[in-house]
């Protein structure tokens, strides 16, 4: 393997947490001064600072660093990012998470105007989810999260563990990189979205993506206002981490609603140092810290991730746990997304300006209206890629 690779493997097996024990690729260090002054809601630095903290609130548990489970819903500060902690020896595979994510998210799903416009060329496929809303072992355009389940036997003793598979907030994601369109953003806080209002669903982000996150819907999005049969062919759709509920200062609804505390949120250092703490306790691993340059998702798990990556099942919507290098670590995909930067941020600006416009003038159909009358297309399981 390259040296990138030893890198990984390095930090994989986790060690007690130092101040230089940080993975390098981690994005600069804060300090836990500037959490405490930074990352509270509105109005609440000065408590923090200036008055003790009161045991069990939010506040304290953010500012406690233990091992897992202590879920806080607290903004970062500005240039901060997020990131969860998952401590899989504490799941159970209940499924209670990917529940609240249906229930929280549900508004955001597509409803697809059918019958879907036949596409040119013949070879892009209808993907099209809406007859299988309820499939919840694999990501969907309805799904965001599922629980990808493995048994494995560690040090002479079976283990069954449980994984909470989504989108993992790439420190450096390449679907937003490299979308052409401008449709995949990240934002200051750390949240990967794709925005449904512009995405043309080309699919370039989920075949960029080291785990192939994003799953495409058909028959829904701008592209049936421009060219239906050419210009796309739906709308992508992944976790976009509650992006609304942290707005407000709340948990996103997977975290809020696991009973077994398996998820902890906080600004990035935080959770790194939580999760290479965590690991060294139970003799763990981390997987998130390194991969693809750095997630702003930590699992940690007390059996190695090459175990549990050959046990579960892989394919389309079913990602792998298996090392994974830097993708926008080289020369030219790195100048690729410099040139599509500019490019895609006027694309967007441009067709996010008509849009508007059409829907001043009362002109535009709705995207995500369904004709109940029409017989629902096929072809879910291809997953093929349309520029």
């Amino acid at each position: 393997m390259s040296k990138h690779y030893d890198t990984i493997d390095t930090a994989r097996r986790a060690r007690p947490a130092t101040k230089s024990g940080s993975p390098e690729a981690a994005p600069s260090r804060l300090s836990r001064r500037a959490f405490l002054k930074g990352a509270t809601l509105a109005g609440a630095v000065a408590a923090l600072t200036a008055g003790p903290i009161v045991a069990g609130s939010a506040a304290a548990r953010a500012a406690v660093a233990e091992p897992a489970g202590s879920p806080a819903a607290i903004p970062p500060a500005p240039g901060q990012e997020l990131a969860t902690l998952l401590d899989l020896s504490r799941c159970i595979g209940c499924g209670a998470c990917v529940e609240a994510c249906h229930e929280a998210n549900g508004h955001k799903y597509p409803e697809p105007k059918k019958p879907f416009p036949k596409m040119h060329p013949a070879r892009v496929k209808v993907e099209d989810w809406s007859e299988k809303r309820d499939v919840d072992d694999r990501l969907t355009p309805y799904n965001w999260l599922y629980i990808q389940s493995a048994t494995v036997t560690w040090n002479g003793e079976e283990r069954e563990v449980h994984v909470p598979r989504r989108c993992l907030h790439c420190v450096n994601p390449p679907c937003a990189d490299l979308c052409p369109w401008g449709a995949a953003r990240k934002e200051g806080n750390g949240v990967v979205r794709i925005d449904a209002d512009i995405c043309l669903g080309g699919a370039k982000c989920r075949a960029v993506c080291p785990w192939h996150i994003p799953q495409r819907q058909t028959g829904v999005g701008l592209y049936l206002d421009i060219l239906p049969s050419l210009a796309g062919n739906g709308v992508m759709y992944k976790c976009d981490r509650c992006h609304d509920r942290l707005a407000q200062g709340e948990l996103p609804a997977c975290i809020e609603a696991c009973p077994m505390e398996v998820q902890s949120i906080g600004p990035r250092d935080e959770m790194l140092g939580r999760a290479l703490e965590l690991a060294a306790s139970m003799n763990g691993y981390v997987y998130g810290a390194e991969e693809n340059g750095g997630t702003n998702t930590f699992y940690v798990s007390p059996v190695p991730f090459e175990l549990l990556d050959a046990a579960v099942e892989k394919g389309p919507g079913k990602p792998h746990l298996a090392p994974v290098a830097h993708a926008l670590a080289t020369e030219e995909v790195l100048a690729k997304a410099v040139f599509l930067a500019p490019v895609a941020g006027l694309v967007a600006g441009v067709r996010k300006a008509l849009k508007s416009l059409r829907e001043d003038s009362g002109g535009a159909k709705p995207a995500n209206s369904q004709d109940d009358a029409a017989k629902p297309a096929t072809g879910a399981d291809k997953e093929e890629r349309h520029d």
